[in-house]
């Protein structure tokens, strides 16, 4: 069956933006209790692109597959997980790269390089890290693991901010019921 992405979030409503995040079916990683331990000689670089071996992954449907396998460990290592194996993979920044954003109703929706939508909230938390004069936002996307909020998403999400409010609230944002710093 080939692979349908999502449509434009512009173009969607929040409740069809929650019914695609419900209908996607993940592997239940977090039940799987492998014996086997390795390295999967794999890493996923700042910018998102993965890498196996040191040459680039270049067909996407790969790269989604082994996302939705990706876990990240209360000590901060990732991991790629099946029912018979759990093997490491370098991370040199996030697992994730959030590449656009839009507010519908009181919800802040994001698209991963994945193609998945994931709307922020109480499971979904943004994060501010970096400096005042150079800030990175983070996204909790699943299992530990986060997206960072590219250049453009980042500028998509200040002018919605700042259309809101942002120069007198102390530059948050809310998004169902949580508020976030946009700054550090």
């Amino acid at each position: 069956m080939p692979y349908e992405p999502p449509p434009h979030l512009a173009g969607l409503t929040l409740a069809e933006i929650a019914a695609l995040v419900d209908a996607r079916k993940l592997p239940p990683v977090e039940s799987w209790s492998p014996q086997q331990v390795g390295e999967s000689h794999m890493v996923i670089a700042a910018d998102g692109t993965w890498f196996h071996e040191g040459g680039v992954i270049r067909r996407e449907a790969m790269v989604r597959a082994f996302a939705s396998l990706l876990t990240r460990d209360a000590a901060g290592h990732h991991w790629l997980v099946t029912p018979v194996e759990k093997l490491s993979i370098e991370v040199e920044d996030a697992a994730f790269i959030a590449t656009d954003c839009v507010r519908k109703d009181d919800a802040l929706v994001f698209r991963l390089n994945t193609d998945e939508l994931v709307i922020a909230g109480p499971e979904h938390r943004l994060r501010a890290a970096g400096t005042a004069e150079n800030p990175a936002l983070y996204l909790h996307v699943r299992r530990g693991c986060e997206a960072r909020l590219n250049r453009s998403t980042w500028a998509q999400l200040a002018e919605i901010a700042l259309a809101e409010g942002a120069e007198s609230n102390g530059w948050r944002i809310a998004s169902q019921g949580m508020s976030f710093a946009l700054l550090p």
